[in-house]
């Protein structure tokens, strides 16, 4: 599994004009599940975007935790994020898993960060969405289950 984290003032999800979700301090997270993944792959990323230390502390250093600013966390599923562009000009998706694999690992994720006491919000599973955002930093993470050791 894979997620682009972002630290932003604000952030929403818009579905054919309806906003599905939307969240104000807190990190934007765009998801995306691999063929392959297990519950220990959603587990690895559910953690890492609660506890990473992305947000200033008094001293004006990454210090805190989207949980130690009172935060919520966006998480809208995007098969791209597991995009390969080594190779030619036209990224390759082969590694992303089908929408019936991914879904329920997508809503693992949103399931396990709610477990750890954060509000959640999401976007909608294979629809077009637009994601207007504030990134604040700017602050871009790549988590990666795979690169975890």
């Amino acid at each position: 599994m894979r997620a682009v984290v972002q630290r932003v003032s604000q952030a929403e999800v818009r579905v054919a004009d309806e906003i599905v979700g939307r969240i104000e301090n807190g990190l934007l997270v765009y998801a995306a599940a691999a063929a392959d993944d297990t519950a220990a792959d959603v587990g690895y990323i559910a953690d890492k975007v609660a506890s990473l230390r992305i947000f200033m502390d008094s001293a004006g250093k990454m210090n805190l935790s989207v949980q130690d600013v009172g935060g919520s966390v966006l998480v809208v599923s995007a098969f791209t994020v597991m995009a390969d562009a080594r190779k030619g000009r036209r990224p390759s998706f082969d590694a992303s898993a089908t929408g019936e694999v991914a879904e329920p690992l997508i809503n693992q994720l949103v399931e396990a960060i709610e477990a750890s006491g954060l509000p959640v919000q999401t976007g909608r599973f294979a629809a077009k969405m637009q994601v207007p955002s504030t990134n604040e930093g700017p602050i871009c993470i790549l988590l990666d289950s795979r690169r975890n050791v």
